[in-house]
């Protein structure tokens, strides 16, 4: 059973447009709305794979209402906590083959709300094996939340998957509670390092052994066409991925994260977790909705992924 989390879900509505013209009026004969957020990304692929999953986070408000209903109709189980605050909107205007976003912040939280999820979450903890945790947090929240939370999982030796960046991601790597996997970016990396990182294997085998990272079972850092570098406990690994025609990239990240959770649940072997992993993202890059992978290519791909041990 697997749990996720979105602490600042959306309701993702998708304007395609032939042409966008400033300063006058444009007009959208299709428009997709969907329950978004990275964590709910995560979740429909779960969901897609057959895996047992429910969403949680905050929601509020008719668009709060909204997004739990798109849920209900894909038949995804959610337990989300209430907040007086509305559910926020992110708009995405696909137009001359390029995507412009116009992102809402999203509500601000209270400290009893704050307070009152972290006793929901304790409550939920205990039927789950495998949390994820996904994108950054609403205003209102400490850099710590996240800390907090695996804290509480931890404590219930539940083992959780880390999306996250920024402020969030190193207040987690600064405290005595870990995650089982973080999953960053050779951007991400090069923030929490402070020095560029490329692709590089000695690069990066030297950078995931830092004491940063002591704790954490699983560094998964994405290399995006590339493949990716992982560190197991003392195993380093390279992974290497065919090439393939991606039609819509957002999404293949959270995908990896779905991956990541599933292979943890199956108890797989490293070479399977770090192929499953790959190729679910790989398999929402090939299709045009976010979240979403097609599993009658699964098979093909996964026996093309290499995995290296370095």
């Amino acid at each position: 059973m697997i749990l996720t989390v979105t602490l600042n879900p959306s309701i993702d509505i998708s304007y395609p447009l032939d042409d966008l013209k400033l300063d006058t009026v444009n007009r959208v004969t299709e428009v997709r709305k969907t329950a978004g957020g990275k964590g709910l990304n995560v979740t429909r692929v779960l969901s897609e794979i057959g895996d047992h999953v429910t969403a949680t986070g905050f929601i509020g408000g008719k668009l709060g209402d909204f997004l739990t209903e798109q849920l209900d109709k894909s038949q995804i189980n959610h337990r989300f906590f209430k907040i007086h605050g509305e559910t926020r909107n992110c708009i995405a205007i696909l137009h001359d083959g390029l995507q412009t976003e116009i992102l809402e912040a999203g509500p601000m939280i209270d400290p009893d709300e704050a307070d009152g999820f972290l006793n929901h979450f304790r409550y939920l903890c205990p039927s789950y094996d495998v949390i994820t945790i996904s994108g950054s947090l609403p205003a209102g929240l400490e850099d710590n939340y996240y800390q907090k939370m695996i804290s509480l999982a931890n404590s219930q030796g539940k083992k959780v998957v880390l999306d996250c960046s920024g402020k969030a991601l190193e207040a987690v790597l600064a405290g005595a509670d870990k995650p089982f996997v973080i999953k960053p970016n050779t951007e991400e990396l090069s923030q929490l390092v402070g020095k560029t990182v490329t692709d590089d294997v000695a690069e990066l085998k030297a950078i995931l052994q830092d004491d940063l990272f002591d704790g954490i079972d699983w560094v998964v850092v994405s290399l995006g066409s590339k493949g990716a570098f992982a560190k197991h406990d003392n195993h380093f690994y390279r992974v290497t991925i065919p090439k393939i025609d991606v039609v819509n990239p957002v999404g293949s990240g959270d995908s990896t994260v779905a991956g990541i959770a599933s292979a943890i649940t199956h108890s797989l072997s490293d070479k399977d977790f770090l192929c499953h992993a790959n190729v679910l993202g790989m398999l929402n890059a090939q299709e045009k909705i976010t979240g979403h992978v097609n599993m009658k290519h699964y098979e093909n791909l996964f026996n093309q992924i290499q995995v290296e041990e370095v």
